[in-house]
């Protein structure tokens, strides 16, 4: 009997819950356990700050004249999806303790934090030429596609009918338009533009018929927004993804010491 106690007290199961390696590989596997939770919850906020964006002002992407606002929201979602399947073989990875999925994990983790950090910036480089770029391409897409492009001609109506404005500067650049100067047209500006949209309401432009605001500024205003959300996101939980890179070394190393011990 004795010497079964012995042996029992001197198992391998005992042995490695008295090793403080044990413990502290079984410390950090729980730490990323929480931090997958944590990440999972991030993914979720990207993927809806990036449908949010695409759903309700992508129809005005193709009048600011640009690609980095469509790329930055492109980067948001991608990472998004990446952070569902990379929290999934983390997850996998560490009750396995498994070092190859673990090294996977912690380097789309890196890959996660570089894209979140690109979506940032860019994001914020953006906000701060906006103006600029607005000021310079709106009015000259507006007059130069509407009814010559489907697309843009859409983009133009809904923008006066949801942000209740009428051309880039005011209703008044619509003379300048190819579209009313081409033809023989009696309006004065788009139907989109009246107070109470209808066909051919546009023919007087009386301040009780059609809004007289430019949509420049509510544009600028909205874009800005979006972007401001998106890079704060996307910076905000960049500094996250450092302590799961680290979480997951840590455990490659705490895994690869035991197996060489045992």
């Amino acid at each position: 009997m004795q010497r079964n106690g012995s042996q029992l007290a001197g198992s391998p199961a005992k042995n490695r819950l008295k090793n403080p390696d044990y413990c502290g590989k079984t410390f950090l596997r729980n730490l990323l356990y929480v931090f997958n939770i944590i990440f999972f919850v991030s993914g979720l906020a990207f993927l809806g700050v990036g449908l949010y964006v695409m759903l309700n002002r992508h129809s005005f992407v193709s009048l600011l004249g640009g690609t980095m606002f469509p790329v930055t929201t492109y980067i948001i979602l991608a990472t998004g999806a990446i952070i569902f399947v990379m929290g999934v073989i983390g997850c996998i990875g560490a009750c396995q303790e498994n070092r190859c999925l673990l090294f996977t994990y912690a380097s789309f983790l890196l890959l996660i934090f570089l894209l979140e950090a690109v979506a940032g910036v860019l994001a914020y480089m953006y906000n701060g030429v906006i103006h600029e770029e607005l000021t310079r391409n709106l009015n000259e897409t507006m007059m130069q596609k509407y009814k010559y492009d489907t697309a843009i001609t859409k983009a133009i109506d809904d923008m006066h009918m949801e942000f209740r404005c009428c051309g880039s500067a005011s209703f008044q650049d619509w003379q300048h338009s190819k579209w009313l100067q081409d033809g023989n047209d009696q309006r004065k500006t788009p139907d989109s533009c009246c107070i109470t949209p209808g066909e051919m309401c546009a023919l007087r432009d009386h301040p009780s018929n059609i809004y007289y605001q430019g949509c420049t500024y509510r544009l600028e205003q909205v874009t800005k927004e979006s972007l401001l959300l998106i890079g704060g996101i996307a910076l905000g939980f960049c500094f996250i993804e450092i302590f799961g890179i680290i979480f997951a070394c840590c455990l490659i190393r705490k895994v690869k010491e035991a197996e060489f011990r045992y």
